[in-house]
């Protein structure tokens, strides 16, 4: 079995997981971070980089190269609800220069900040290691034990991170168990190809008892459907033809692109979960991102949380590590900062989907709305832009580079 040693060593290869190995590599700290697959090429992830992401970005003096790569910046983006266009937000509102959302394939992402931490002889990213077990020494975690295509590795440390996702196996080894909220919804994913003319950037589309989300990726949109909690059964024994109906219902517009929808295969389905960890930690063990607290997609904020937790996990533990492993304070002071903006935002998502995102409701706005009742939007929506944009731009505690960090 092949045996490595690090001050850190990180499971799972996501935007947690390569932005905490990346600040720590930075810092002059010994890094291994694992990734279970060959590459980070997998479709229907998170695409949108929020403006929280991008400022941490140009804090670390990487936001010029990332904005090199190919993406789509969006200032605004509408929602259509019962065939009537609102405006509810706009990134404009923020302070410059990070002003604006980016929607780019999380595998892009991904890679750059792989690059990036690879600059530094004192990282290293192994590729098909899949973390199996935590190396204990009686109740104190020393490492971990992965699987790779070459056999068994043993990556002893200081500090053993879970960056493995919502169903993380290193949280379980750990005897941490989330507490699960109940979920109305899930999401089937696909792609369709644009349609001709030219539509606004338009987050979703409600309407005809459906919701339907397009994330524009410059010559096709990801598209989804919200459908209700396990319906996935129910939606394939109506057919393609009531799925392609459904979506239809809410985006008349894809109408003639969902004709290319012809197999089952085409569609992926995400079960949405809504889960926190009562405790992130044990002594050498901290779990971040997902493998702490999945979000909803709602609002696409996931990535961004998952970045601000290692961005919050670095400015507290990097120095401390240097000299070995750090005191179960500091461990407790990482779930003190990100626990509450965390429980914040999954209460307000579990309350969209209560109200707003739950399918086979009615009408949410009458078609066409009354005059007072657009002039009572158009009043509203400067005020809900500036709350929108804070909210799901910036969050509801932005991290920033430690100073030291940068």
């Amino acid at each position: 079995m092949e045996v490595m040693q690090a001050s850190c060593a990180i499971s799972g290869g996501g935007p947690a997981g390569m932005m905490l190995g990346l600040l720590l590599a930075r810092a002059g700290l010994e890094v291994v971070v694992l990734e279970k697959h060959a590459d980070f090429f997998r479709d229907f992830r998170g695409d949108t980089i929020h403006p929280s992401t991008v400022g941490v970005l140009g804090e670390l003096g990487l936001r010029d190269a990332f904005l090199g790569l190919p993406h789509t910046s969006i200032r605004a983006l509408d929602a259509v609800v019962d065939g009537t266009r609102l405006h509810p937000i706009d990134f404009g509102r923020l302070k410059p220069p990070d002003d604006f959302l980016v929607l780019a394939p999380q595998w892009d992402f991904l890679t750059f900040l792989a690059q990036e931490a690879e600059r530094y002889p004192n990282f290293r990213l192994v590729l098909q290691a899949e973390a199996t077990a935590l190396i204990r020494e009686a109740d104190v975690v020393r490492g971990l034990v992965a699987h790779t295509p070459a056999g068994g590795l043993r990556v002893e440390a200081d500090l053993t991170v879970a960056a493995d996702g919502r169903d993380s196996v290193l949280r379980a080894a750990a005897g941490l168990r989330p507490r699960r909220f109940g979920v109305p919804i899930d999401v089937i994913w696909f792609r369709l190809p644009k349609p001709g003319g030219t539509q606004p950037s338009t987050l979703a589309y409600l309407g005809g008892g459906a919701m339907v989300i397009t994330i524009d990726r410059g010559d096709y949109f990801q598209a989804g459907l919200v459908i209700a909690k396990g319906g996935i059964d129910g939606l394939r024994a109506a057919g393609l033809p009531a799925f392609r109906s459904a979506v239809a219902g809410a985006a008349p517009f894809l109408r003639e692109p969902l004709e290319t929808i012809t197999d089952w295969e085409s569609l992926k389905l995400l079960n949405v979960q809504v889960d926190r960890l009562p405790r992130w930690y044990r002594r050498g063990f901290l779990a971040i991102g997902d493998a702490a607290h999945a979000m909803s997609p709602a609002f696409g904020v996931g990535v961004n949380y998952a970045v601000q937790d290692a961005v919050a996990a670095a400015n507290v533990l990097a120095a401390p590590l240097r000299d070995g492993p750090v005191d179960l304070r500091l461990l407790d002071a990482v779930q003190r900062r990100r626990l509450p903006p965390v429980e914040r935002m999954q209460r307000i998502q579990l309350a969209a989907h209560r109200r707003i995102t739950k399918p086979g409701g009615g009408p949410i706005l009458p078609s066409p709305p009354p005059p007072a009742l657009r002039l009572a939007v158009a009043a509203a929506t400067p005020v809900v832009q500036r709350f929108t944009a804070r909210l799901i731009g910036r969050g509801l505690r932005p991290e920033s580079v430690a100073p030291e960090l940068r």
